[in-house]
């Protein structure tokens, strides 16, 4: 699996890095802009991500709005539904005005709360069938 980390926190991304490492291999980007462009490449080199882990708060470019134009730009590139990249966001807020912005303005397909435990992240990976059910 290609995972892609957009977390403006080093040590935090390097701790989300080890969590992924035995489902696949992850690249780590500081900001929303960032993993944007990231995204745009890896489907130039006809190598997409099946998986974002998507902070909120980052500098730049949020990481709503980056998922808003990652969404747009799957539009743009005609990438069916089915084979659109899973995006999980992350952040310290768990109040439902920011979980439904994640979720439903952003079209993001799941929402974790710092700090996300590996279990937790498991879970939301399986829900999401990019591993396998234990």
């Amino acid at each position: 699996m290609k995972i892609l980390i957009a977390e403006d926190d080093r040590i935090n991304g390097k701790v989300l890095i080890k969590m992924t490492a035995k489902y696949g291999n992850a690249d780590l980007v500081e900001n929303g802009q960032e993993a944007v462009d990231r995204f745009l490449q890896a489907h130039v080199d006809q190598k997409p991500y099946d998986l974002i882990l998507m902070d909120i708060m980052m500098p730049e470019v949020d990481g709503l709005h980056a998922v808003r134009t990652i969404r747009e730009k799957e539009v743009e590139l005609k990438i069916p539904q089915s084979g659109r990249v899973k995006i999980i966001m992350a952040t310290t807020l768990s109040d439902p005005r920011t979980v439904i912005k994640a979720l439903y303005e952003s079209d993001a397909n799941s929402y974790l709360t710092k700090p996300i435990g590996v279990t937790e992240l498991a879970d939301a990976m399986r829900a999401l069938k990019l591993i396998p059910s234990s």
